[in-house]
């Protein structure tokens, strides 16, 4: 059973390290392209059908690119295709949440207390979601709303506001705003295997066959990509947010993620502007500073804030082995925590405790006062989907230790 939970852990470790170098590689051409894009100029030389070119220095060398909105009139022997990146990210992505959330659901995925549903229905509610996703976002960029940029954004950012509340209802706050990430990176990956490159097949086809390609396809295609680019932001914070719990674990977590689409645009509406060389709007970085800010602050309830507003000092260990609470702390800690952070952990395929934190004795708890009180007293972050039944009265007994080790 270790060498198994070893492997599972290695395999875990694995996709991972996949899924960033694939995703490196797909925001990496995304944003590249986007710039390019929006950088191109209209020019005396342009050859005909050309939209625009671009003169770039990379590498000590000079690259001369020119733009065809609908096609040039023949096509080179070799032509290079961006979308292997895109697949090899969901795919590597969809590995990961099966190995990580699926496998271990009663773990990571369900919180009985949230909805007490069988790991089957809960993975089944998974899937669904993310496929629905897709298919809500394409009917509405085929309908008339499609037609108007600014209505359909606000109906999208609607759409994902609604999910990020509605998976708050169904799974663990890790598993909710992981799924938003899953949720969103879905659609920008079909985007690109169900429009996108289809699109640019049908216009390379007609070319073939000395047909004159339809613009409307290139439209299409320029606008979903467009909204990969300015989804990307929001994804990239969603995957990273199972690592910090006052983003998930907390009673606001869905609407954090419902500003961090807002903070996204903001940012990409910069360096979308500057690419396209309209302006420089500097605002948008104050917007997306006080954005920031207030979800940090949405992200401290109960607060990490006393009534003078003064952030919570450090103290050493010895102030929280001498506080009044400490004796009751360590009891629940040692109660509801070590049966996975121990020397040897109790859990079922756990081979070793998680991140390497005991929490067997007195002086250990002391020394992670400010991560036990940050994952399971300010948010609930642990234990994963409450599975040791950690009562409210008892975070708040933690919460209480370590505002008064902590001098407040």
């Amino acid at each position: 059973m270790a060498d198994f939970a070893i492997f599972w852990e290695w395999l875990s470790f694995a996709a991972r390290w996949l899924h960033v170098i694939t995703a490196i590689a797909w925001i990496g051409s995304s944003f590249y392209f986007i710039a390019l894009d929006l950088g191109l100029r209209k020019t005396p030389s342009l050859p005909p059908l050309a939209s625009g070119e671009e003169w770039q220095v990379h590498g000590g060398g000079f690259y001369h690119i020119q733009k065809y909105l609908v096609a040039p009139e023949f096509l080179p022997e070799h032509l290079t295709w961006f979308k292997w990146e895109s697949y090899a990210t969901w795919l590597s992505g969809f590995m990961l949440l099966a190995i990580v959330y699926y496998a271990g659901a009663d773990l990571y995925l369900i919180d009985r207390h949230v909805l007490d549903v069988p790991q089957w229905g809960a993975i089944l509610i998974s899937m669904a979601s993310i496929v629905l996703g897709f298919v809500v976002y394409n009917r509405l960029c085929k309908s008339p709303l499609g037609n108007s940029q600014n209505g359909l954004m606000l109906v999208l950012f609607a759409v994902l506001t609604a999910m990020a509340w509605g998976y708050t209802l169904v799974f663990t706050g890790r598993a909710a705003m992981l799924h938003m990430g899953v949720f969103t990176a879905s659609i920008m990956a079909a985007n690109v295997a169900m429009i996108i490159i289809p699109n640019q097949k049908i216009v390379v086809a007609d070319l073939k066959a000395g047909r004159v390609p339809d613009a409307k396809y290139g439209k299409i295609a320029k606008q979903r990509s467009l909204h990969n680019n300015y989804l990307t932001l929001p994804v990239i914070f969603f995957m990273l947010s199972s690592h910090y719990p006052l983003a998930f674990a907390t009673q606001w977590n869905w609407l954090i993620a419902s500003l961090i689409f807002l903070v996204g645009v903001v940012i990409r509406h910069y360096f979308n502007t500057r690419h396209a060389r309209k302006g420089n709007p500097h605002w948008t970085w104050l917007a997306a500073v006080v954005l920031f800010i207030i979800i940090a602050w949405l992200s401290t309830g109960p607060k990490l804030f006393n009534s003078g507003g003064e952030e919570v000092a450090s103290r050493t260990s010895e102030s929280f082995r001498a506080a009044g609470k400490f004796a009751e702390a360590s009891m629940i800690v040692q109660t509801r925590c070590a049966m996975c952070h121990s020397q040897v952990p109790g859990y079922e395929g756990m081979a070793e405790p998680p991140k390497n934190v005991v929490l067997e004795n007195d002086i250990a708890i002391a020394n992670h006062a400010k991560d036990i009180a940050m994952f399971a007293g300010y948010s609930h972050a642990m234990p994963p989907g409450n599975i040791t039944e950690m009562t409210n009265a008892e975070r708040a007994t933690i919460v209480a230790w370590f505002r008064e080790g902590s001098g407040q």
